[in-house]
């Protein structure tokens, strides 16, 4: 009996002294552990005397920058790096361009007072004005000198740009056989500032990105409550551009809206929006005729003679009928 009692002793104490071991191992560990994150994040490690550029590309979230730290040398752990980064809420001040850092020996903090100074990089400034087709949006890109014409408009109609919400709904090629241009309508007007050396998918992609920000769900679900596409109503407002293109935009674009309502008795559009080339008596709404046009739309039951073309015969209308 007291053999017994003596050999579960030693096991006992045996058993003890292995959960000591790990214990003091995994102590062992957690110290080694913090002691490297001290060390990385106050920039304690093997000096290196080799400066190396990190280039930032615009857009890129802590993620990305982390991971181009590391691969670069100037950091060991990216997950250490985000983490530093979230606690000091310092993601927002992150920049992008080419930043010059020492391998090693730079601490998070100093690293991130060096990329979060607006190191802007070479830069190209390009103005896209409203009503802009795509083919002379092309040219500037390729007088910008930041592509050509052509790989910039073959991109924007055969890239992959389902990222973007708005994408999946433009049809292929072969569901709109009788369409221009797949990018034509959504490359949206505005002042850019491309970088120089970018690639043409990400050229392409910043106006895309810019189109898809102006719709929200609800003017997507606005648009199936009417039973109208996307395609529809970026052509419509193309018409309506060229129509007016000026604070009378709402009025002439109601106007398109009941002629092509069913059962409207105007089933016809309508619109001349090549008229600015012609003469004065040939053109459209786009210079003198808006006000006409409203008066229709606000008189429309009393006012079908105004379907004829020549002068308008109604006294509270100066313009001309269409």
């Amino acid at each position: 009996m007291a053999h017994n009692d003596t050999h579960a002793a030693r096991k006992k104490g045996g058993a003890g002294r292995i959960l000591l071991v790990v214990l003091l191992l995994l102590l062992l560990a957690a110290g080694a552990a913090v002691l490297f994150a001290y060390n990385e994040i106050h920039g304690n490690g093997a000096p290196g005397s080799t400066e190396v550029t990190v280039s930032i590309p615009q857009g890129s979230g802590v993620s990305v920058i982390a991971q181009k730290l590391k691969d670069a040398g100037v950091i060991r752990s990216a997950y250490l790096f985000r983490w530093y980064v979230g606690q000091k809420g310092a993601a927002s001040k992150l920049q992008y361009g080419d930043f010059t850092l020492q391998k090693s020996a730079c601490s998070y903090d100093a690293i991130i007072a060096v990329l979060s100074t607006y190191a802007k990089a070479e830069t190209v400034r390009v103005t896209i004005p409203e009503g802009t087709t795509a083919i002379a949006i092309a040219q500037k890109m390729e007088s910008a000198g930041l592509c050509t014409a052509e790989e910039f408009l073959k991109e924007a109609n055969e890239g992959d740009f389902s990222a973007y919400t708005f994408w999946q709904y433009v049809p292929e090629d072969k569901d709109a056989p009788n369409r221009f241009m797949k990018c034509e309508g959504y490359l949206f007007p505005e002042t850019y500032e491309f970088l120089k050396d970018d690639t043409v998918h990400n050229y392409v992609a910043t106006f895309y990105a810019q189109f898809d920000a102006q719709f929200t769900a609800e003017m997507y679900a606005a648009l199936k409550k009417q039973d109208m596409t996307l395609p529809e109503l970026v052509t419509l407002a193309s018409f309506v551009q060229e129509e007016a293109g000026n604070d009378q935009d709402s009025n002439v674009a109601q106007v398109f809206r009941n002629r092509l309502a069913e059962g409207s008795p105007y089933p016809k559009l309508q619109s001349n929006t090549s008229s600015y080339v012609q003469s004065d008596e040939d053109n459209n709404y786009l210079w003198n005729w808006v006000e006409c046009l409203r008066y229709l739309h606000l008189h429309r039951p009393a006012r079908r003679a105004h379907l004829e073309p020549g002068p308008c015969r109604d006294p509270g209308c100066s313009g001309t009928s269409v």
